[in-house]
């Protein structure tokens, strides 16, 4: 996949350049209960996948950059099925990074799983299962990513699809409240809005939201209410 990746960057894709075709790169796999969303409280397969081309400021995943393994697309297909959830989610890192993403989202779907794709907004979404549900960020100005955002993506999404906007500040929160009105988001998709867990209170965003007059959905995440912020594999 080509990515226009400013050349100080391209190092973000190392991780994937040895990569054998018909592999994935994996953090991890595993089940808990689906923290974001309006699948939210949903048990859930995560799989997670290794390297992302975005760095924004507040990631809480950056363990994901680098760290993974290689598996065949088999094994990963298979011990996805051994957890018997009818609820399968891609994450990472940015896992439409890795070609085979596609086939495993088409593949899950074809065994009656409903598969959920978390993706950063700054990849292309047109290749993707129409029958995969995709949460999709718009990333906010102080994330850091801003200029990363592919808002092509908007015109490949559903109506069941869903945005994201993680908020950090007061002036994210007018970026989103902005963005969603120039592109009528909350007329076309399921829209969510989010806190950054240590700069914004939930609080603070009830009441941005009320005053707004917005009809969206705020979220928080509740895997980091459960557990602590920082446990991996949750």
């Amino acid at each position: 996949m080509q990515l226009n990746l400013a050349p100080e960057h391209q190092h973000r894709l190392a991780p994937l350049a040895n990569k054998p075709a018909g592999q994935l790169l994996i953090h991890e796999i595993y089940r808990s209960i689906q923290g974001e969303s309006t699948y939210a409280g949903l048990p859930c397969v995560f799989v997670r996948l290794t390297t992302c081309n975005v760095r924004c400021v507040w990631c809480d995943t950056p363990h994901a950059f680098k760290e993974g393994a290689l598996l065949s697309f088999e094994d990963v297909l298979q011990k996805v099925l051994e957890y018997n959830c009818p609820l399968v989610e891609l994450t990472g890192g940015e896992p439409l990074l890795q070609e085979e993403a596609f086939e495993l989202m088409s593949q899950l779907a074809d065994r009656g799983k409903k598969v959920l794709l978390e993706t950063s907004g700054t990849v292309p979404v047109d290749q993707v299962d129409r029958r995969v549900c995709i949460i999709m960020d718009l990333k906010c100005p102080d994330s850091g990513e801003c200029d990363s955002n592919l808002f092509a993506n908007l015109d490949h999404l559903k109506p069941t699809d869903e945005i994201k906007f993680v908020i950090a500040s007061r002036r994210d929160f007018e970026w989103t409240v902005e963005t969603i009105r120039k592109h009528q988001l909350d007329r076309r998709f399921e829209v969510l809005l989010s806190v950054v867990h240590d700069k914004v209170k939930p609080v603070q965003l009830v009441d941005w939201l009320l005053d707004s007059q917005l009809q969206v959905r705020m979220q928080l995440q509740m895997h980091k209410y459960i557990w602590d912020p920082k446990q991996r594999g949750v």
